[in-house]
Parts: C-alpha cells; sequence; structure tokens
C-alpha cells in the first residue's frame, strides 16, 4: 500500500494541472497560477515521500515525467497563449482570421517535453540540474500572468511591462533556451543542514522570506534569476578551489 502512496501525490499534481488548464480557459489565469503552486507542492511531496519510504520505482518516475508535462509543460504553454493573445500591440498576422503569434507559447510544451526526456536519461542530474527545471520555469510564467492581472498591482510599470508582446516573445524564447541548456544549476534537494552543502538553498530561502511579503509575486522572477546566478557563481568558486 506504501508503495502507491507517492504515485498517488503525482496524480494530485497531474489532476492540478488539469484544473489549471480548466481555469485559464475559464479566463481566470489567477486561479490558473494558483493551481500551479499546488501542483508544485505535490509534485515537491510524491519525490520526497518516495525517498522516506524508500519505495521509489521506475513506474513513478515516469508517472512523475507524465505529469510533470501537464502541469509544468503544457500549462504555461497554456498561460502564454492567452497571455499574447491579449498583449499590445500584437502584430497583424493571422491565418483564416485567426492571430498567428499567440501560438508561440506553445513552444513551451515542446521544450518541456525535451527537457524531462533529457532529465529521465541524463546520470549526472541526481544532485544539480543541466538546464531550467520545468517546475522553476512554469513558477516564473505563472508570476508574469499574477503581475499583468494587477494581483500585485504596486508598480504599474511591470504590469505594462508583462502585457508587452515583444517581451512576452523574448521571454518565450529565452525561457525555452535555458530549459534545454547545459547551464548547471543546485538542485532543490537538501544534501543535509549543514550550510556549506546546501548555501544556495538557504540564501534563496533568505530571499524569498524577505522579498516575497513586500513585493509578492514580483518577487518570483527577482529568486529565479538569483537561482540561476547563484548556482553559476558557486560553481565557478568550486572550479577555481
Amino acid at each position: 500500500m506504501k508503495k502507491q502512496i507517492p504515485n498517488f501525490l503525482t496524480t494530485l499534481n497531474l489532476l492540478s494541472g488539469c484544473l489549471a488548464i480548466v481555469a485559464a480557459f475559464e479566463n481566470r489565469l489567477d486561479w490558473t497560477a494558483y493551481f500551479i503552486a499546488i501542483a508544485a507542492i505535490f509534485d515537491f511531496l510524491d519525490g520526497s515521500i518516495a525517498r522516506i519510504l524508500n519505495v521509489k520505482s521506475e513506474m513513478g518516475k515516469q508517472l512523475d515525467s507524465l505529469a510533470d508535462m501537464i502541469s509544468f509543460g503544457l500549462v504555461p504553454g497554456v498561460i502564454m497563449y492567452f497571455l499574447l493573445e491579449q498583449s499590445e500591440p500584437l502584430p497583424s498576422l493571422s491565418v483564416q482570421g485567426m492571430q498567428v503569434i499567440p501560438f508561440i507559447g506553445f513552444f513551451i510544451p515542446v521544450f518541456s517535453a525535451l527537457r524531462l526526456a533529457k532529465f529521465n536519461i541524463d546520470p549526472r542530474q541526481t544532485d544539480k540540474f543541466f538546464g531550467f527545471p520545468t517546475p522553476a520555469n512554469t513558477l516564473l510564467i505563472a508570476s508574469i500572468a499574477l503581475i499583468n492581472l494587477k494581483v500585485f498591482s504596486k508598480f504599474d510599470f511591470l504590469t505594462t511591462l508583462t502585457n508587452h508582446t515583444w517581451f512576452l516573445i523574448i521571454l518565450t524564447i529565452t525561457s525555452c533556451y535555458l530549459l534545454i541548456s547545459e547551464i548547471q544549476l543546485v538542485s532543490y534537494k537538501f544534501k543535509s543542514l549543514k550550510w556549506d552543502e546546501n548555501r544556495v538553498q538557504y540564501i534563496l530561502i533568505i530571499l524569498t522570506a524577505i522579498l516575497l511579503p513586500i513585493i509578492r509575486f514580483a518577487a518570483i522572477p527577482i529568486i529565479l534569476l538569483a537561482y540561476i546566478l547563484l548556482s553559476i557563481l558557486f560553481k565557478e568558486k568550486e572550479l577555481s578551489s
């Protein structure tokens, strides 16, 4: 019975992703973002519980990737599609009366699939990642949606920026590149409670605790950028030591 507990949590991740898509088609991108957060929690828990119970399996690994493809592959693509559809100035490029530009958002699911397939067969990716993890990429896209919807509205220029067509296109291309890049990033997992072994994780927790209450969802892009820069910085220090 206990072998099925992580798989059950993985299916809840998948269900949350499905609900996120429904919310997007109901024009509730705020709820889409919330369901993504729920999916991310289940995604974290399934692996953690599997390790604690010592019930990791090949089926669980494959099921996790399939669930992630929906929650952290298709969902951010759907979000970007709707953001681009509502953005300005949207270039007038259409086929049979249908705007073409918003479909650029679906490059995200394509590159997410490549990222997940690469992760499954890459033995290097145990205590580190090569390329941007799909959950992190999805949180980035979701935060852009929340800023765009003025869920965080102190800085109007951020809302204007996230509603700009070319900003969204550049963000899409950048995220697709990061997903399949060879940039080495630190894993979210804690090796122990020691500072030296988990410096990046601890710094990110502190940064999150400071920024999130102050600037709310606008903190997420800053935190994720810090994640990339800190991973690169500490990798360079390891190589030079």
